[in-house]
Order: C-alpha cells, then structure tokens, then sequence
C-alpha cells in the first residue's frame, strides 16, 4: 500500500515510456507547473471521458502555465491507439510495472462496485515549478474533475 502525497511533499522523479515509446521525465518540465493525473486503463468509459475533458481545456490550462500529464499502467502500444480513437493532445505515459503509480499514492485498495479491491486509484497531483505538490486529490470522478481542478485553480 503507497503513502499519499501531501502539499509541499516533493514530487517522486518519473521517467516513464509515451504512446510513442519515447521517454518523458517530470525533470524535463521544471520551471512549469504540471498537472499528473493517474487512471485506470485506457479505452474505457471513465477514462475517455476524463482524458477527452482534459484534451479539451489544454489550451487553458497551458496558457495559465499548465502542463498536463496522464499516467496508466498500460504498455505504450494501448495509449497509442487510446490516442488515436479520442484525437488526444495531452501526453499519455506507461507505467506497466505501476512504480510511479505506487510513488504517488494512486495505487492500491480501492472500494469498486461495493468491493474491495486493489487497483489503480484515479488520482490527480499537481506539481508547481519547483516540483512540490501543489494539491494531491485522491478517489477523484472521472466526470466534472477537469472543470473542479480550473475551478479550484482559479484559471
């Protein structure tokens, strides 16, 4: 079971395979914020409707400084075709063997249907320009999260 992250934690390091295979490091983005948001799998109901949601207000949120990063365990070959099918603009990572999940915090029991079970926890952390968690939300919704997180930003 991973520890949750707090504000003011340090962001744990990442670098992690995108749709195309090529390697993407949180260090890469320093000097920005960035928004990492973990989800359970690609191609499902939730997770499209969250990754499109967040495709759509991309533009908004990097022009308030906003970067945005999606991590799932699945292999780089599914995130391709995920992006593909929905047209998504926001950076899609793999994290197969869930360490980065597990750093975070988004990996772990979870209550799905009534039950109890261990999986991906749809998270989403986000990381200022120094690489402190700004806000670290845990168990969020797929639906209304994205309009919740400019809300809360005031963007």
């Amino acid at each position: 079971m991973s520890e949750r992250l707090n504000p003011g934690d340090t962001a744990p390091a990442f670098t992690l395979p995108d749709a195309d295979g090529n390697e993407v490091s949180l260090a890469d983005r320093k000097g920005r914020k960035v928004i990492v948001y973990f989800y359970p799998a690609a191609l499902t109901p939730g997770c499209t409707k969250q990754a499109c949601d967040f495709t759509d207000n991309l533009e908004l949120l990097a022009g308030a400084g906003y970067d945005v990063i999606g991590i799932s365990p699945d292999k780089p070959e599914k995130l391709a075709k995920f992006r593909e099918k929905e047209s998504l603009k926001v950076t899609l990572l793999a994290d197969p063997d869930r360490q980065v999940l597990e750093a975070y915090g988004a990996f772990g029991e979870k209550t799905m249907y009534g039950k109890k079970v261990v999986g991906v926890i749809r998270s989403t952390v986000i990381v200022d320009e120094e690489g402190k968690v700004e806000r670290a939300l845990y168990n969020v919704k797929a639906t209304g999260h994205v309009a919740k997180i400019i809300k809360d930003l005031g963007i």
